[in-house]
């Protein structure tokens, strides 16, 4: 399959054109109005600094059914522990900011590039980005943040400075968006983490298929609510 080049207009290519490694696009720009029309389409950016602006629709695509989430014995031993105190949308610039920061093992340098930070606060200013913190006392441990896509949330990144702060944080996340109507959370591409909380791949015509039909519906009110 060729790779496009993004064009000018605000449009984007057939997400099922995308080549064998999942790459769709090259080029284009970050603005708010084109992130969310791809996402809304099953593309997302991924790139480095010194990388052009790179869009990718992946086949398989890793996604977690949130009725289907499974929570190991040590994590929910964890969570019953309340060592960690759970926010929504109450932190979103430091909960990026940390994702791009915080070092990961076998990970170098960062996808979160200026630009990208600075398009996904924006959509969290729209409403369309959201985060979900974990804190131990008033310092913010752990925390990931997503696209919220109709009743699909796409997960973005996490980080975690303390023990199990990001899972404590992702398990919340996916149990509150069932709760509100949310039907599938986006994971993009498999790891071993996602499919140990009940991630599984499915086909990216399966994945289009329930996001073109559940994107222009909504979630019951209150889901990025901290109460």
């Amino acid at each position: 399959m060729p790779v496009f080049r993004m064009p000018d207009e605000l449009i984007v290519p057939d997400p099922r054109l995308a080549d064998e490694s999942g790459l769709l696009a090259v080029g284009g720009d970050l603005k708010p109005e084109r992130v969310m029309l791809a996402y809304r389409n099953g593309i997302f950016p991924w790139f480095s600094d010194e990388q052009p602006i790179l869009w990718w629709s992946p086949d398989p695509r890793m996604v977690l059914y949130p009725e289907e989430l499974r929570i190991g014995r040590s994590l929910g031993k964890r969570i019953r522990s309340g060592r960690y105190r759970i926010t929504f949308d109450q932190a979103f610039a430091d909960v990026i900011d940390a994702c791009r920061s915080v070092p990961r093992p076998g990970q170098e340098g960062t996808w979160i590039t200026d630009d990208m930070m600075a398009t996904y606060r924006q959509l969290h200013r729209q409403g369309h980005a959201h985060s979900v913190e974990a804190w131990e006392g008033d310092e913010l441990v752990g925390g990931l943040y997503g696209i919220e896509v109709g009743r699909v949330f796409c997960g973005e990144s996490m980080f975690a400075k303390a023990s199990d702060a990001s899972k404590v944080a992702f398990a919340a996340a996916v149990e509150r968006l069932r709760d509100h109507g949310c039907v599938l959370v986006d994971c993009q591409v498999y790891t071993s983490h996602l499919e140990r909380f009940g991630a599984r791949e499915i086909d990216r015509e399966d994945f289009l298929e329930v996001l073109w039909e559940q994107g222009e519906l909504a979630m019951r009110p209150g889901v990025w609510d901290s109460r």
